[in-house]
């Protein structure tokens, strides 16, 4: 039975409140990353509390703490704490704290898969490639509910390359379709070119631009139209998208919308949400 329920309207959000401070210990910390100094992975941050919540949490951009105002797991945190480790702590199981910690890494990239192929089931729809989508879905979900020695064999990057040509072709006719109409700008962007670190791009044309995997680290895309431009593993680290209209863009996550500088002018797609830090 392939699901109809957009899983990111509930278990692909996070909920902190159900996990046991997964990416405050299992993730490597960089200083040129947004954080104050290095940490390494699998050794829990000096702000981390007993009952795993932050010290900080409130004033995360006062402390040098940017880079987790950014970060998204995506459901992941709670996944394993609660299902795959039965709501165990890595405190309570020592022994066990490094499969934790790996299975939240597994986890993280297999809520993500489950992210970019809900939003491609609900806009795909020819109905055969809508099944097959549906079917990979249901795919990924099941391997999200695995136990522990199981999950920690899954090749990622393998079911990762299966679901990839689905995701192409739904981006593909959703930015050909926005491109309907229009006609074509002085200012296109370069199809194979990746890199607009600093860029100013606010007089370019970016409906249904192609910017998966692109550099967008502190680019200009303030008051941008970018209906149709495909956002998958783009870097939007501090990019300024103030007044900009992503409502339907495709492939972003929350996490990327955290990592940028927006306004209460942006618009989001309706599964994503304003950043507290963009009011301040």
């Amino acid at each position: 039975m392939i699901k109809t329920v957009d899983p990111r309207q509930t278990e692909l959000r996070a909920d902190c409140e159900k996990c046991f401070g997964f990416c405050c210990v299992a993730l490597y910390f960089s200083a040129s990353e947004g954080f104050p100094t290095d940490k390494d992975a699998n050794t829990p941050c000096i702000n981390l509390k007993e009952d795993f919540t932050c010290k900080v949490h409130k004033d995360l951009i006062r402390n040098g703490l940017k880079g987790c105002t950014a970060y998204d797991c995506l459901g992941a945190g709670q996944k394993v704490a609660q299902h795959t480790f039965h709501g165990l702590d890595w405190r309570q199981l020592p022994e066990s704290a490094i499969k934790m910690f790996k299975s939240f890494l597994i986890m993280r990239q297999l809520h993500e898969i489950l992210w970019y192929l809900a939003e491609a089931f609900a806009l795909q729809e020819e109905p055969i490639i809508k099944e097959k989508i549906g079917l990979l879905l249901e795919k990924t979900e099941n391997l999200t509910l695995l136990e522990v020695d199981a999950l920690l064999k899954v090749d990622v990057d393998e079911h990762r390359n299966e679901v990839k040509r689905f995701l192409q072709n739904m981006s593909d006719r959703a930015r050909k379709q926005a491109r309907i109409g229009k006609h074509k700008y002085s200012k296109n962007i370069k199809s194979h070119q990746c890199d607009y670190f600093g860029v100013n791009l606010k007089d370019f044309d970016l409906i249904g631009a192609d910017l998966k995997g692109a550099c967008l680290i502190a680019a200009n895309l303030k008051d941008q139209d970018l209906n149709g431009a495909n956002f998958i593993g783009a870097d939007l680290r501090d990019a300024d998208i103030s007044g900009a209209n992503l409502k339907n863009s495709l492939f972003l996550t929350q996490g990327q919308i955290n990592s940028a500088k927006g306004d209460s002018n942006t618009k989001l797609p309706k599964m994503l949400r304003t950043p507290d830090h963009w009011r301040k």
